[in-house]
């Protein structure tokens, strides 16, 4: 091979310095690729275990123990699967797609609430029927308003700053994502799913914020949550019982208090390291949801105190994980990648938060599931596929710093 040849094939100077360990961990961080597989097999592990006495009893299930168990096995291969596909797109790819990804996600929550179309499950119409499986669009439109609000903060960026005249930031930048978050909540909210409907305001403002709108305009969405939560009541009072459930379960044990009262107890139960694997009471068709919204409490009653730490750590590296690449994209002047990094972070601590706080009692009950952990195909899938793209961001990061381009 000629000289010229040779040296053309050589790996950089900085490069080659690096010890052989060094130069694997350049390609992705496999600290956050481990957290994640981590929690999606111990999420496995807790669904059968929290689930085969609803399996066992059930009609629909074949009265078979193990029915949840291989469901979930297979969204857990579904969804890593769809990780490794989602790992091969590049970002800016995402971004282009972005605008197109949430108009699906939107007609698909449009489509739930149609009569023959949706599919209703205790009284909630979050589901179209595919046949062999259930999907749930407001999972995936969690993914699509992270790509969306960071693509609307690229292209809306003159109008977002604080240099800008307060009437240019409102009518051009803020007021047009405030009207589409808008119609996407009174979707979630006929379903009802207010919990995700939480979550996605909560991701498109996040974003919005760190993309540079002005504060001013925060301070003032911030002052009008009150009255929208009034409203909120006001349409559904039901959501006020569960308020009032949630601060005194206790005073009505068997209604409004059941499922707080009943985690609270597997908690309690489960002391420093939990009454052993398999052995929880509460799973014995006392919890409602023991496989899907209230697994942590499953967790905390078999694993105990020492067990749900291990999961909070988890989730926690995972989230130092996902905000350190966000700012290193940020440092290589990858603003979209930015903003999805932070963005996917959002929305996993404030889906996690939430779930782990109803379990515990500090917050009201909810329906959100715990991601990598409970029951649901559309839910796994989707935090597969969030992972994925920050294992891209990051690949990206990594190449950048190589000298090379993505």
């Amino acid at each position: 091979m000629p000289r010229d040849a040779s040296a053309s094939l050589r790996p950089p100077a900085s490069l080659r310095a690096l010890p052989r360990e060094g130069r694997a961990m350049l390609s992705y961080d496999p600290t956050l690729a481990w957290s994640a597989l981590l929690l999606l097999a111990i999420g496995v592990i807790m669904v059968y275990s929290a689930s085969i006495a609803m399996a066992e009893t059930a009609a629909y299930t074949g009265y078979r123990p193990w029915y949840f168990l291989a469901r979930h096995a297979v969204y857990v291969a579904a969804g890593v699967a769809a990780g490794l596909v989602t790992f091969q797109v590049p970002l800016n790819v995402w971004q282009r797609l972005a605008p197109y990804l949430f108009i699906i996600g939107a007609l698909l929550l449009v489509a739930v609430l149609i009569p023959g179309i949706g599919k209703a499950v205790n009284g909630s119409k979050r589901w179209l029927s595919l046949i062999v499986i259930n999907l749930q669009p407001s999972e995936f439109m969690k993914l699509f308003v992270v790509l969306y609000a960071a693509s609307y903060s690229m292209r809306k960026a003159d109008f977002l700053h604080a240099e800008q005249p307060l009437k240019h930031t409102l009518f051009r930048g803020f007021l047009p994502l405030l009207a589409v978050m808008i119609a996407i909540s009174a979707l979630l909210l006929q379903e009802p799913d207010f919990g995700a409907c939480v979550v996605i305001i909560a991701i498109a403002f996040g974003i919005l914020f760190l993309g540079g709108l002005d504060w001013r305009l925060l301070i003032g969405l911030s002052l009008l949550l009150p009255v929208a939560l009034w409203v909120l009541i006001w349409i559904a009072p039901y959501r006020l019982h569960r308020f009032t459930g949630f601060l005194d379960p206790w005073s009505d044990p068997l209604g409004k208090g059941y499922q707080l009262t009943h985690s609270l107890i597997a908690f309690g139960r489960g002391e420093w390291f939990g009454v052993g694997l398999g052995a929880s009471v509460e799973k014995l068709l006392y919890l409602p949801e023991a496989h899907t919204d209230f697994l942590l409490a499953v967790i905390a009653e078999e694993l105990g105190f020492i067990g749900v730490v291990v999961v909070i750590c988890l989730f926690a590296w995972l989230l130092l994980r996902t905000y350190a690449i966000g700012r290193q994209a940020g440092r290589l002047e990858r603003p979209f990648a930015a903003l999805v990094a932070h963005g996917i972070g959002m929305w996993l601590g404030v889906q996690t938060f939430i779930n782990a706080g109803v379990n515990m009692g500090v917050l009201p009950t909810k329906g959100l599931t715990l991601p990598f952990l409970s029951f649901g195909g559309s839910g796994i899938v989707a935090n597969c596929m969030a992972v994925a793209i920050l294992l891209r961001v990051d690949y990206e990061n990594r190449r950048l710093l190589r000298g090379f381009t993505v």
